[in-house]
């Protein structure tokens, strides 16, 4: 076996993660039977964590030949430890970012006590509209009031009423 095999599969690797990225999930799914012993497997058989341990033994092989002049048998036993640890590594890295949780969309709850600006004056009786800022972007919406407000008036939301509807107070200075 020469340092081309083990340039193969660091470059097969490389390949296979580029796919995995570009077919987002396609792939996985292919390979979703692979799962069966109820998880026991679970991430350690995902492509880029199968990527990542393919192309460190090839690179590492290779490296490994092409500088000590080991045979294959010496490449394999550097490449396979330093695949392993990418393989770990890609898979740490993974499960990190599966369990952000950062980035979670806001709810209705997260507009209480947000402060808008009225754009359509509210009734005492009926509804008019608001715009907050939700997660750093302007949301408009439908706000009743106990008493009527008008537009440019600053309200704080004191409760959702749906997804799209909130009922406000208006701020006292």
């Amino acid at each position: 076996m020469s340092m081309a095999w083990f340039l193969g599969l660091g470059i097969a690797g490389v390949v296979l993660l580029v796919a995995s990225l570009l077919l987002d999930g396609v792939l996985e799914g292919l390979f979703g039977g692979a799962d069966a012993l109820d998880g026991l497997f679970d991430g350690w058989l995902s492509l880029p964590v199968i990527a990542g341990f393919v192309s460190m033994l090839g690179f590492a092989g290779a490296i490994a030949m092409g500088t000590t002049g080991v045979g294959a048998i010496g490449a394999t036993a550097v490449g396979v430890p330093a695949g392993a640890a990418t393989g770990w590594l890609a898979y740490r890295v993974s499960r990190a970012l599966m369990s952000d949780r950062s980035g979670a969309a806001p709810r209705g709850d997260d507009l209480i006590g947000a402060a808008g600006s009225v754009v359509t004056a509210i009734p005492a009786d009926g509804y008019g509209e608001i715009l907050v800022h939700l997660g750093g972007q302007p949301v408009k919406l439908a706000a009743k009031c106990p008493v009527a407000v008008a537009r440019g008036a600053e309200v704080w939301v004191a409760e959702t009423l749906s997804q799209t509807s909130v009922l406000v107070r208006p701020v006292e200075r």
